[in-house]
């Protein structure tokens, strides 16, 4: 089937299965992804069990209603645990499909065949089970390169996931320090330390990566014949073999405990091992790296005036499955104690959670679940508490690590992520009945519309007062966790008790539950930063508390008084003046961003070309009085799109295309991206970010509604008559206001889109006038407007928000949301993609699907001494290989939320998307079109805006006295036509002053 095809799916039966398919195959991804519009054949390879076609529809409700491993295990709990070991070589396998998959001979050092498995395909193997029981399952593998990301597999058994997390298994990499020393710049402060990857073969159980479930999974195989086949969903990696046991349980401590004294182990003497935390020797994330502690000086290394890599964790440090490697060495033989260093200041009311082993092992039970409870400070948590545990080190070197684990909590999370799960959907049938604003004097008889609305309301009342109390019971009090649950399980008893009031609550029930979906978020987080470790013999005293009273006063003190030498805005090396070459660079993002750029350019950039960089994180809106006050920079970074034309009219920023590389260097870009930097003959900035609107879309409700991913505006509309009888929206970009006065405005995307769609355009004879007044631009504008007037859509909205609880299951918005839906929203996870946004059908029967561009630019300032050097670091910043580093490292920094949207074609194909994502991102890439700027173009923006509200704000009702009087409704095509007139005007104006051609 082709793939345009799929997109117009109907409600035939060989439609209504591809479209199944497509949901199912992407909703076990366990990832956010776009439908997969996979072939019949290569559904067919994919899903295939013996040769037949896997049963989409049966495996799409197994996910969707609610097939989890709960559920799977309970099924199963009777079952055996044989004390078998089933070893399945890799290189065996049954059949294999996809690019990069083959076996290789003493891969990395180990002995044997092993098999490359690519980022699309599958590999499966057969295995007789010769008893029947749960078995674990692990595999032997090695993270080969890639795109520095986590590795994503599929299990399926005898062609089917055996319940929804077996359909995202998540394999780590290794990071460790790039350097084995700290670096310092020339001002003495140290840098942090660079993470790369440091792989290695590792033995990895099947488990929860969201950490619900602490345990490894167990998956029922009865006795005989089966297949296992992995699913590659993300990331390539080697397999050396896969291995069918029973993990057995950690025994007690006092066990342990008999059992040393049994064997004579007796406790050392004398010895004290202290490791740093930052002394980290691997990790399974290169967001944990060393971090810098200045607000406390309990921590070692300590200096108030200069930056030191003293501790490790902190907030990165905060997600399940998260670890953390340190190595040390004891000089004897015995019993140890073992205490940390550690600032827990992050989680009130819950304790954060670590797993800790020693060897890969875990020592006894009690370890699996270690709390590090709240404290303002730091201090040493000695494990044990008042009776510290001992544990029996041989002499000689040891790997302890501890992982990030919910402990107790997890299946309290899980519970409340269920829970949420089940309000969200009574919401959305709620609201189905009563729209977004019930009328508060009309009875909807609700309870009797909506089939087990009360039952559901009771038995998740129920459900969140179990939870509080276990959470009360585990924290040793009332905490803000606890009183959002009681709010949330109040306001569910009053509706049950009072039906009639449902829908006037609908505002505080939304509320509430978006609460809790923001509670989900935070409670999941376990932070914990590490100053030092320590491994004692129990003779030795460790200080319990962290700095004391007079070490605070000392060090508040200091840093004040420091505070008027040292200047906070200067990052990293500054220049001297007897450097033969040096420029100046402004950047306006976060220090995190700022850091991040000049560790890169001290590493790379001045070791290469000699040319110094002074880096100063400043506000952005300073750059114009600086200019004009003659103190600007040489470069400024992350500036916006109508910054580079604007000031190349008043000659304040350097035409790039005097470069003789220009050309070389403007391939990196899609021709859109520059088109905004271009005026009269010239280019004036190099694009960084390049963003553009996607089509977002919940596919569990499209799924209940019948809906298919509409392709074409026509579509569009007949979305709207299935959404507003469920009383859903749409949600169109958002109508942006000016935020203060003067701000440039845009031209909204939607407009943008409609108008390039149709083959228009902004301006005409070369950016002398608007071309908004021509035939095309005007039934643009109508078109847009109509959406409005028409079908009431709203102007202003929270998308994600909305997105989340189902109100808005579908819309068009900048495709960065993305990111914020992965990390905002979980409960969903599976349940939505994005696809390329509609278009409009063309003679030919193509369609088109032109979108507008936004982004940001790096300006070089006419002001600038040595143009050729700053000309050097903008070609540097922009190049392929610091674009996908950057990038890497900001997702690295700060999770998959700071996904960097880099303009450098090859580098955003480097960056760390699911492949199924990504293809749809590409797909739309390649409709993306520049919006030029233009002397007097300041007024487009803000009089298309004007023009807009005067048709759709007019034209609405009005209340006056009570009374509702009909609006009077302004006709868009002389609206537009009267606007534009303003834009011809301001252009005139400005391109008269400038001295350039009417």
């Amino acid at each position: 089937m082709h793939e345009e095809e799929v997109w117009h799916l109907r409600k035939t039966r060989r439609s209504v299965r591809a479209l199944m398919a497509g949901i199912c195959f992407t909703l076990a991804l366990g990832v956010p992804a776009a439908t997969s519009n996979l072939k019949a054949e290569e559904q067919q390879q994919l899903a295939s069990r013996e040769g037949q076609t896997m049963d989409s529809d049966s495996l799409f409700a197994m996910i969707v209603q609610g097939n989890s491993y709960a559920d799977y295990a309970a099924a199963h709990a009777e079952a055996a645990a044989p004390e078998r070991e089933l070893v399945i070589e890799a290189a065996d396998y049954e059949r294999i499909e996809g690019e990069g998959f083959r076996t290789v001979e003493r891969l990395e050092g180990m002995d044997g065949a092993a098999l490359l498995t690519g980022e699309q395909g599958q590999v499966e193997w057969k295995v007789s089970v010769p008893e029947t029981g749960r078995y674990h399952i692990s595999m032997l593998y090695y993270p080969v390169e890639g795109k520095s990301s986590g590795i994503v597999r599929s299990l399926l058994i005898d062609g089917e996931v055996p319940f929804e997390e077996a359909a995202y298994l998540q394999f780590d990499r290794i990071w460790d320090n790039e350097q084995s020393e700290v670096q310092r710049d020339n001002r003495g402060n140290e840098l942090r330390p660079r993470q790369q990857e440091n792989p290695g073969w590792r033995e990895a159980l099947f488990k929860d990566s969201e950490g619900y479930y602490e345990e490894p999974f167990q998956f029922y195989l009865t006795a005989g014949e089966h297949t296992l086949t992995l699913l590659s969903q993300r990331e390539p990696m080697a397999i050396r073999q896969l291995k069918l046991f029973h993990q057995p349980q950690a025994a007690p401590y006092e066990e342990v405990r008999a059992a040393d004294a049994a064997a004579g182990r007796q406790p050392t003497k004398g010895v004290r091992v202290v490791v740093q935390g930052e002394a980290a020797t691997a990790k399974s994330s290169p967001t944990l790296y060393p971090q810098i502690e200045r607000s406390s000086p309990a921590v070692y290394p300590y200096s108030p005036s200069e930056t030191r890599v003293n501790t490790i964790g902190g907030y990165n440090w905060r997600l399940p499955g998260e670890w953390i490697e340190w190595e040390f060495e004891v000089p004897e033989s015995g019993l140890y104690q073992i205490g940390f260093k550690v600032q827990q200041n992050f989680v009130r009311g819950i304790y954060s959670t670590r797993r800790l082993t020693i060897d890969g092992e875990t020592p006894f039970r009690e370890m699996e679940r270690v709390p590090f409870r709240y404290a303002s400070d730091y201090r040493t948590d000695v494990l044990g508490n008042d009776e510290p545990y001992l544990y029996y080190l041989e002499a000689g070197r040891h790997v302890l690590r501890l992982e990030a684990t919910l402990g107790e909590f997890a299946e309290l999370i899980r519970q409340v992520e269920e829970s949420l799960y089940q309000l969200n959907a009574m919401y959305r049938k709620i609201l189905m009945i009563t729209g977004a604003a019930p009328d508060q004097f009309r009875d909807y008889r609700i309870e009797q519309q909506v089939p087990q609305l009360l039952e559901t309301f009771a038995a998740e009342s129920e459900r969140l007062k179990v939870i509080s109390a276990e959470l009360r019971r585990l924290s040793g009090g009332s905490g803000d966790s606890e009183a959002l649950l009681k709010t949330m399980y109040t306001q569910l008893d009053e509706m049950v008790d009072e039906p009639h009031t449902i829908p006037r609550r609908l505002g505080a029930y939304k509320a509430n539950t978006g609460g809790l979906g923001t509670w989900l978020l935070t409670a999941r987080e376990m932070p914990l930063e590490i100053d030092e470790l320590y491994i004692v013999s129990p003779d030795q005293k460790l200080k319990k508390k962290g700095a004391g009273f007079w070490s605070g006063l000392r060090h508040e003190l200091s840093t004040f008084a420091y505070s008027f030498f040292i200047d906070y805005n200067q990052i990293g090396n500054v220049a001297s003046g007897d450097e033969e070459r040096s420029i100046t660079v402004w950047i306006g993002s976060g220090r995190d961003q700022a850091n991040t750029l000049k560790a890169m350019i001290d590493d790379t950039f001045t070791p290469q070309t000699g040319i110094s960089v002074n880096l100063k994180l400043v506000q952005m809106h300073t750059l114009l009085p600086a200019t004009l006050a003659g103190q600007g920079p040489d470069v400024a970074m992350q500036i916006g799109n109508d910054i580079p034309v604007n000031y190349a009219m008043r000659s304040a920023v350097a035409d790039l295309a005097q470069f003789s590389d220009f050309d070389e260097v403007a391939e990196r870009f899609r021709p859109s991206a520059i088109v905004p930097y271009q005026y009269e003959d010239g280019v004036y900035a190099l694009p960084e970010t390049q963003t553009f609107n996607m089509l977002f879309y919940r596919k569990d409700i499209f799924n209940e509604l019948g809906m298919s991913v509409p392709q074409t505006w026509e579509e569009i509309s007949r979305l709207f008559a299935v959404l507003n009888k469920n009383q859903m929206s749409f949600g169109m970009p958002l109508v942006l206001q000016p935020q203060y006065p003067g701000e440039n405005i845009p031209p909204n995307s939607l407009y943008a889109s409609l108008l390039l769609q149709n083959g228009g355009q902004f301006y005409r004879d070369g950016g002398r006038a608007s071309d908004l007044d021509s035939k095309i631009g005007i039934e643009a504008f109508k078109t847009w407007t109509e959406l409005y007037t028409d079908y009431k859509l709203e102007r202003e909205f929270d998308f994600a928000n909305r997105f989340r609880t189902g109100e808005m299951p579908v819309g068009i918005a900048d495709y960065t949301t993305y990111n914020q839906l992965t990390v905002f929203a979980p409960e969903i996870r599976g349940l939505w993609g994005f696809a390329p946004v509609p278009g409009t059908v063309q003679p030919d029967g193509s369609i088109d699907r032109s979108v507008p561009s936004g982004g940001s630019a790096t300006v070089l300032m006419e002001s600038a001494e040595d143009k050729d050097a700053a000309w050097e670091f903008m070609k540097w910043w922009t190049s392929d290989d610091v674009q996908v580093a950057y990038g890497r490292e900001m997702e690295s920094l700060m999770g998959a939320a700071a996904r960097y949207p880099t303009a450098n074609i090859r580098a955003l194909d480097s960056l760390p998307w699911p492949v199924n994502d990504y293809d749809q991102l590409k797909r739309q890439f390649e409709w993306v079109k520049g919006v030029p700027e233009v002397p007097g173009g300041y007024f487009t923006g803000r009089h298309l805006l004007n023009a807009f509200y005067s048709v759709v704000v007019n034209s609405e009702d009005q209340f006056v006295v009570g009374i509702r009087v009909p609006g009077k409704k302004a006709e868009p095509r002389e609206t537009i036509v009267e606007y534009v007139a303003f834009m011809h005007e301001e252009i005139r104006s400005k391109r008269r002053e400038f001295g350039l051609p009417q």
